[in-house]
Parts: structure tokens; sequence; C-alpha cells
């Protein structure tokens, strides 16, 4: 079966952008430093020192995610891994997106604030790390990203006749 050249493309981007969250997740999942041992708790408070996250998302930061801090550490090593793993096999490609999209908006929020006076421009500037990922996953959400590349078959809604008509 071909291919459009479309379909193609999308599958190399969707595969590549899995290929990311493997490498991200294999670090965390393998080493202990960000899950048990501060990793995670020291890039939210970098976050909180330094500026970074928006206003509103602060006081989330502070109250809800400090205080959960393993457990949401874990949830990020293994939601990458998911992530990953989906977008790389074609499988559950929209739930993941959707994963993947709350993420990178809630990283956004978190750590690329340019500041109250900063101009408008500067503000997708500083999120053009998790900006991307986000068109990306919104991409995968609005398109058939499974159809090329995928362990798990799709149905085209059409069936071959395989009776007689004899």
């Amino acid at each position: 079966m071909s291919h459009d050249p479309n379909s193609r493309a999308l599958a190399v981007m969707r595969i590549g952008v899995g290929l990311f969250f493997l490498i991200f997740a294999q670090y965390k999942i393998l080493s202990t430093q960000f899950t048990l041992h501060g990793g995670f708790q020291f890039w939210i408070n970098k976050f909180l020192t330094e500026g970074g996250a928006y206003p509103f998302m602060a006081p989330v930061l502070r109250n809800f995610v400090l205080p959960h801090a393993t457990f949401i550490a874990f949830l990020v090593a293994y939601g990458e891994l998911a992530i990953g793993l989906a977008l790389i096999l074609g499988i559950f490609v929209r739930p993941a997106s959707l994963a993947g999209l709350i993420f990178m908006l809630t990283l956004l929020f978190s750590s690329d604030y340019p500041g109250p006076a900063a101009p408008l421009w500067q503000y997708f500037g500083a999120s053009l790390s998790h900006s991307v990922f986000a068109l990306c996953f919104v991409t995968f959400l609005l398109a058939q990203a499974d159809r090329v590349g995928s362990i798990q078959p799709r149905h085209t809604g059409t069936q071959a006749n395989t009776s007689d008509s004899t």
C-alpha cells in the first residue's frame, strides 16, 4: 500500500518527537536523581527563584507541585516514556498528543515567562523550547498521525468483497 508524502512526513515528525521524549524520559527513569533525590524540586525551585514561572503559575508550583514533588516527578518521567513510546509505535497517538500538549503548556507557563515588561515577541521567543513541541502535538491531534509507521493496523472503512458472484 503506498502512502502520500504528507502521511510519510507526518510519521517522520511523530517518530522524531517520540524519540526526543524517550531521550527526555530515559535519564529520569534510569537514574533516581530526578525522581527521588531532588532533581525535580531543583527545577521547580529554579523556575520560581529565577522568575521563569508566569505569575498565575507560581502559586500552583509552590502550593501544589512542591508538596507533591516525588509523585509528580514520577508522573513526569513515566509520562514522557509513555508519550515517546506511543508516538514511536503509532499507538494511542491522539491521547498521547493530548497529554503531551498539556505537559508542554504546563512547562511553558512554569518556565518561559520573559517578564512583565517584555514586548510581545519575547513571549514567543522565550517559549520556543516548549511551543514547538506543543504545535507538533496539536498537529498530531488534528491529523491522522498514525496512518503510516504504526504497529496498529488502520481500518479504512472499506472491505474487499471475497464472495463469488457466480
